[in-house]
């Protein structure tokens, strides 16, 4: 039973069952002790009348020998010796017990009133199952209009439910009647306050899906286009090397081919990192790690780019220096700020390489982080101007300076995987002329 409606309205006759059931048996108990009080005082003047007359007339022991009565009169000598009784009845008592009593002969509950005189003793008696007759039978009567308006109950029961939940059902309607790209807010107005929050919170997740799958659609567009370029450059360098006419052209168009290759492959290898990086894509596990550690690690892995162009890196990286975040996209933060150092410092020059805390003085910015992590990158290339320090942040973008040909997607990773452990990245001008990149991350 997962409907509300049909929940509602069980509970709702339930209820209309049990409030009858409660009235019948309170009823039950309020006459069942008026009867009590009534029929005992009726008990008592009986016997009581009974004690002053002498003798009991012919024609007044007719009217109490009524079958239809539900008292019976029973009346003793001094000595014990039955002279009357009203009705016969085996189940009575053979003496009586003076004032109100109830007895129980052969299984049978009486309830009594005897009194004494200097003569007799006069005993009036009433089965007790009268009484319960009675208050069970007043009971019912209470009860019943309920159980009768029950069917009708439900009819109304049935219609309130239906009318209150139908803003739920237009909801349901309203989001069954989409497809799986239509991602519009659902219409919160007529909904009552007990379903507003979750549509609010539905339409705040639909909101999420839209900025995400806009994203990731941006990626995609964006993907599609950049790789068509060293695609089409590979194709026409496999024509030249067709048409080559000498061993040394072949040898250049390999050449060309090799490096097409390998542009194409850093290419995708960013791309995939970048998506890995993206908020969503994949739930890291933040622990505590050696950040000196890590990046001593990155710049290892850079060192055979750095060379081949004559590059010097030296790191500073007192050991160690804590934080809580991902190892491996940590790393990958630090490879990607280091290989575009390597790659638009100018040959022969050096990039240095600082991990510390501001606590130890490693930033010029005021103390008042505690000890919080922070990385410095500085090389002698050719910077970034403020106009561009934001932009180069976005997905593919390149300022086509430096002589460098890169993707325009390592600082667009830097900047996820830094969101990702809730660091900031800030771009300066560096002491050595070129670019200043500083990672802060908050303290383990």
């Amino acid at each position: 039973m997962s409907s509300i409606r049909v929940r509602l309205l069980v509970s709702l006759l339930a209820l209309l069952l049990l409030a009858a059931a409660a009235m019948g048996a309170v009823t039950y108990r309020n006459v069942l002790g008026q009867a009590e009080a009534l029929f005992d005082y009726q008990l008592e003047q009986m016997a009581l009348s009974l004690r002053d007359q002498g003798e009991i007339a012919a024609a007044q022991a007719d009217s109490l020998a009524d079958a239809k009565l539900d008292f019976v009169v029973q009346i003793w000598t001094d000595d014990g010796r039955n002279i009357y009784a009203s009705q016969p009845h085996t189940s009575l008592p053979a003496r009586a017990l003076l004032g109100l009593a109830t007895v129980n002969v052969d299984g049978r509950a009486w309830r009594t009133y005897s009194v004494a005189t200097h003569e007799r003793v006069i005993q009036v008696a009433q089965p007790v199952e009268i009484r319960q007759r009675l208050a069970a039978h007043a009971a019912w009567k209470s009860s019943l209009p309920l159980l009768l308006m029950a069917p009708f109950a439900a009819l109304v029961i049935g219609w309130l439910a239906a009318r209150n939940l139908a803003p739920l059902d237009r909801l349901a309607v309203e989001v069954r009647a989409r497809d799986a790209l239509s991602l519009a807010p659902v219409t919160i107005g007529g909904l009552p306050d007990e379903v507003a929050p979750l549509a609010t919170a539905l339409n705040s997740l639909l909101e999420r899906l839209r900025v995400s799958l806009d994203a990731q659609r941006a990626f995609v567009a964006d993907a599609a286009h950049e790789l068509r370029s060293p695609l089409t450059a590979l194709k026409l360098q496999l024509e030249l090397l067709r048409r080559a006419g000498d061993d040394s052209e072949r040898a250049a168009a390999r050449d060309a081919i090799g490096a097409g290759i390998e542009r194409a492959n850093r290419l995708v290898e960013q791309m995939l990192a970048l998506a890995r990086s993206e908020r969503g894509a994949a739930p890291l596990v933040l622990e505590r790690v050696d950040l000196a550690e890590i990046a001593r690690q990155a710049i290892a892995d850079t060192v055979a780019y750095g060379s081949s162009r004559q590059i010097e890196f030296e790191l500073a990286a007192p050991s160690p220096v804590p934080v809580r975040g991902d190892a491996l996209a940590l790393g990958l933060l630090v490879r990607n700020l280091a290989d575009n150092a390597a790659r638009y410092a100018p040959v022969g020059t050096r990039v240095d390489v600082s991990v510390g805390t501001e606590a130890a003085g490693l930033t010029d910015v005021a103390k008042d982080h505690g000890d919080a992590a922070v990385l410095r990158i500085d090389d002698a290339g050719p910077g970034i101007p403020v106009a561009d320090r934001q932009r180069v942040f976005d997905r593919f973008y390149r300022r086509g300076e430096g002589g460098e040909t890169g993707s325009g997607l390592g600082l667009a990773i830097v900047r996820n995987v830094a969101l990702v452990h809730g660091a900031s990245v800030a771009l300066d001008e560096s002491p050595a002329g070129g670019l200043r990149v500083t990672v802060r991350f908050p303290a383990a």
